[in-house]
């Protein structure tokens, strides 16, 4: 028997830069670069400390959504462990996480990265994993094009 496809939702096209929600870790509307170029998302956080509970991996961090905001910390299992190139191509291993998404009315799950991001100018990359089988276009010349 034919497997039946799921229809694919419409076409969302978003901006090179977007204000997006990870909801399962408590944040909301941080600034993120869209970067096709890197396969793996990251997200800007600091003391970062695993730990075991019940039997499981977790990681401890905290995370200073905004400039406004004052830092809070966050706790969830550890999804991975890996060598990721940092932005000069080094590989660094890092603690990958997963967590929700949500842009627009959207929402699916993706691995994030975490790493000190302080030096860089959005404290989150969205990288094309976590973009692929969504049907997402970006648009390189325009930003917020989903907060407008």
């Amino acid at each position: 028997m034919a497997k039946l496809k799921k229809p694919k939702p419409d076409l969302l096209v978003i901006g090179w830069m977007e204000y997006l929600d990870l909801p399962d870790l408590g944040l909301s509307q941080i600034k993120a670069k869209i970067d096709t170029g890197a396969r793996t998302s990251a997200l800007h956080a600091t003391n970062i400390a695993p730990f075991i509970s019940n039997g499981e991996e977790w990681v401890r961090f905290q995370i200073k959504p905004d400039t406004d905001v004052p830092e809070i910390w966050v706790e969830t299992p550890i999804h991975d462990r890996r060598a990721i190139k940092n932005t000069s191509g080094i590989p660094e291993e890092r603690i990958v996480i997963r967590t929700n998404l949500k842009l627009t009315d959207r929402s699916w799950p993706i691995s994030v990265s975490l790493t000190d991001r302080s030096k860089m100018r959005f404290p989150m990359i969205v990288g094309r994993s976590a973009l692929k089988q969504h049907n997402i276009a970006v648009h390189t010349r325009r930003a917020t094009l989903t907060s407008n």
